[in-house]
């Protein structure tokens, strides 16, 4: 798990870094200051609101405590163990077996199932996929995910102004040559897409993260593990339809909801569950 921190820090301060050197290169650091006030207040608004408005996106309501009392139970007991408050619990009418958590901080979290996840799992593979969100949340994942698609989307911003420059020609620290384009054309084409990279491979890294404090919250890694392998297995079976709202919300849930193969694994959002299920079967309590 402390690897696992470090290794979240190191990529931020990589992220920064490219941050920084893309206002370097443009000679400037005034729109560059501009964009990311911008950006700022778009994902500072996007972190306090996000979970009601992926809630309302995916038409989740509150989940009957009459009707699931043991999902409440699960839920008290590991938030106990967490030692954060009892999240609200939501119901997503959806036969794909998933589940996320959100929210601006623990005392306005938030945890959804779908109604598939409740009919697929055992109680104590549930009670496995609970802890891992329940984990999300203490881990303060949200806002380390917010603070990364701040730093991404100033880069990718900025690259769009460094087009620009490349096309009418002008920008860089060396606009009287060729070499100030051919950097401008680099930044536009190149800074995007390792700015991405950096952003997908802090959330794989919160995943593990997640996945190693959730199982110490119940003492076991066994019951993620096995939920992870009858979840992906539902996902393939039952996939989300691509939209801008699925693919923009994929990140939160503890299966990526539209899956892929080939290529597409490097700019997943998350690890592979092959990977996952054997660092949860290695754990020691």
């Amino acid at each position: 798990m402390v690897w696992n921190q470090i290794k979240t820090v190191l990529l931020l301060g990589l992220l920064t870094g490219v941050l920084l050197y893309v206002g370097t290169l443009l000679g400037g650091l005034g729109g560059l200051t501009v964009a990311l006030i911008f950006s700022i207040v778009m994902n500072v608004g996007a972190y306090f609101f996000s979970h009601k408005i992926v809630l309302a996106m995916y038409k989740a309501t509150l989940l009957d405590k009459k009707e699931y009392p043991k999902v409440h139970a699960m839920v008290e007991d590991i938030a106990r163990a967490a030692r954060i408050p009892t999240p609200k619990i939501y119901l997503i009418r959806t036969p794909q077996p998933n589940a996320f958590a959100t929210g601006p901080h623990p005392k306005k979290a938030v945890v959804a199932v779908t109604a598939g996840i409740l009919q697929l799992l055992s109680d104590h593979e549930l009670k496995g996929v609970l802890a891992h969100e329940i984990a999300h949340i203490k881990n303060r994942d949200i806002l380390i995910s917010t603070i990364a698609a701040t730093l991404a989307g100033v880069i990718s911003y900025v690259a769009m102004i460094a087009r620009w420059g490349a096309i009418f020609g002008f920008g860089g620290r060396d606009s009287q040559g060729g070499r100030g384009i051919i950097e401008l054309l680099l930044l536009a084409i190149v800074t995007p897409i390792i700015a991405l990279l950096i952003q997908l491979a802090i959330s794989r890294s919160r995943e593990y993260l997640a996945d190693a404090s959730g199982a110490s919250y119940i003492g076991t890694g066994e019951y993620l593990a096995n939920a992870l392998i009858k979840i992906e297995k539902g996902v393939k079976q039952l996939p989300f339809r691509a939209s801008s709202t699925t693919e923009s919300t994929a990140h939160l849930f503890i299966s990526n909801p539209l899956k892929g193969g080939g290529l597409t694994a490097l700019f997943s959002t998350h690890p592979s569950t092959t990977d996952r299920v054997t660092r949860l079967r290695a754990m020691q309590f």
